[in-house]
């Protein structure tokens, strides 16, 4: 049996449409409903579906009274405000394509966008990095009054035009723009059921930044969508803060990367009587992690595994949790494979796990970049790069990016499970795991670790020859103070193989 999920495609996305409009389909219908709360120990600002709408719709018509058109580009350089999903989804609805990005990046990465997207126009939150230029400018204050603008009709049109551009994470190499259509939106009903276990009486709590798309997509837009409450931490709220506000607040999900899990739990104990349970991505969930939250708080941790490129499509969920070892499996509606280099591989056996181009959450592409896109397909399926195992119940086990995997005596060794299985010794807090040259033609598995203090080497390999094989041993250990991350809190391995200066004695 060939590693191939198909069980039906996804109903087509209707025409015409618009991705803004679908979003605030229920606008109307639950005027005087919160739909957004941003909220912080001391205050909470309140915003309903009515008002909601309003701003979106009067800031689309700002947007094109400034000069802008349907299909330009829009570069959003906003902080963690609400500014952000109005002006995000305000350009949407009037046609116009924004490009949110992090307000991490310097004056020269945002220089290097401009100059290779060519957007017409920018919005600049204050105190957000961004170099001089000639385009017209709009400010936070700026934007504050256009809410009160009539609303503009939402632009309807062909369900496969260019919507939004967001930037990759960059992990594997250069980030690029990757292009997504207004059916994008569509595709991610697939998410409601089969990860999130969403619905309109939910009330949830994501502890990202708005201009994170993980905040964007499963934080706001699909909240929105089914008519339930986004809840959002206000600028500055610390991690440890989040149990409370969850309780204030009466969160019933709550969505974050494993990193904030982490965080969070240093605070225990603590009791959410109202929470269902959580929903985890943007990095590989520890069972050791998982296991402490569930322990903590007796509710589930449910793991999704996406992409900027095609967000989430192998998922957990309250209907079907994942087995121990396994992530979850392919979203009904979706077509997934895992290939080798002649095609799907048999169920059970590695490969790298794709996605068909049917699928109506797949990028229009990369921009700018035809043949770059076009390299990640093989034939119908566009390759992710990253390695699993289809079995034969529909589950898959996720083995990290394939420029990540390790090579031990001939074999193949995931850097995921080797760190899972080092997260469960008490002295390590965090861990990253990859292959080092040591010297010329000379390459070892390497555990670098975060932990109250320097644990002995010969003690931790001891610990690791009772836990795995002898070919997935690290052969060196490193401790430091904290490990390389993206600004999404991803784990960086390809940072850590030139972070070898002190071997340690044991080699």
């Amino acid at each position: 049996m060939l590693s191939v999920f198909d069980h039906g495609a996804h109903p087509p996305c209707p025409a015409p449409f618009n991705l803004a409009a679908h979003v605030l389909g229920h606008a109307t219908e639950l005027a005087d409903k919160t739909a957004l709360a941003v909220i912080s120990p001391t205050q909470a600002e309140h915003w309903s579906y009515g008002a909601l709408e309003a701003a979106v719709r009067g800031s689309a018509t700002a947007l094109l009274r400034s000069g802008l058109t349907p299909g330009d580009i829009l570069l959003m350089r906003l902080g963690n405000t609400v500014d952000f999903p109005i002006a995000y989804l305000g350009a949407i609805c009037a046609g116009i394509v924004p490009v949110p990005t992090s307000s991490q990046l310097t004056a020269p990465e945002v220089q290097k966008i401009i100059e290779s997207l060519a957007p017409s126009a920018i919005l600049l939150g204050d105190g957000v990095p961004c170099p001089p230029t000639d385009l017209p400018v709009h400010t936070t204050a700026d934007m504050a009054t256009w809410r009160d603008n009539p609303p503009a009709a939402y632009a309807m049109g062909a369900p496969d035009r260019l919507a939004y551009i967001i930037y990759t994470s960059g992990t594997s190499g250069t980030a690029r723009a990757v292009g997504h259509a207004h059916r994008a939106i569509w595709a991610r009903q697939m998410m409601m059921q089969g990860w999130y276990g969403l619905g309109r009486d939910d009330r949830l709590l994501h502890a990202g930044a708005f201009n994170w798309t993980y905040t964007l997509g499963t934080g706001l837009m699909d909240p929105w969508t089914m008519g339930a409450t986004a809840l959002i931490p206000a600028a500055g709220v610390d991690h440890s803060q989040l149990p409370q506000l969850m309780n204030d607040h009466s969160a019933t999900i709550f969505a974050a990367a494993p990193g904030v899990y982490r965080n969070v739990l240093k605070s225990a104990p603590f009791a959410l009587p109202h929470l269902r349970h959580g929903l985890a991505a943007g990095e590989k969930l520890s069972p050791s992690l998982r296991d402490a939250w569930t322990g903590a708080t007796g509710t589930q941790i449910f793991e999704a595994y996406g992409m900027s490129e095609c967000s989430t499509f192998l998922s957990a969920a309250p209907g079907h949790p994942a087995p121990d070892g396994t992530l979850g499996r392919p979203q009904v509606g979706r077509r997934i494979a895992i290939l080798g280099p002649d095609g799907p591989v048999p169920r059970g056996t590695p490969g790298v796990i794709a996605v068909h181009r049917r699928d109506p959450g797949l990028m229009l592409g990369y921009i700018g970049a035809p043949d770059e896109t076009e390299a990640r397909f093989r034939g119908d399926w566009f390759v992710t790069g990253d390695m699993g195992i289809l079995h034969d119940d529909d589950q898959v086990t996720y083995l990290g990016r394939d420029d990540d995997m390790m090579n031990a005596g001939g074999y193949r060794v995931s850097p995921i499970e080797v760190e899972s299985v080092l997260l469960t010794h008490p002295g390590i807090t965090e861990v990253g795991v990859t292959e080092v040259e040591v010297k010329q033609d000379v390459h070892l598995i390497a555990a670098f670790y975060t932990g109250a203090a320097p644990l002995d080497p010969e003690a931790l390999a001891t610990w690791a020859a009772e836990r795995l094989a002898r070919y997935k041993q690290p052969r060196l250990y490193f401790h430091r103070d904290s490990l390389p991350k993206n600004p999404n809190g991803k784990l960086l391995r390809r940072a850590l193989r030139s972070d070898i200066g002190g071997l340690p004695a044991r080699t």
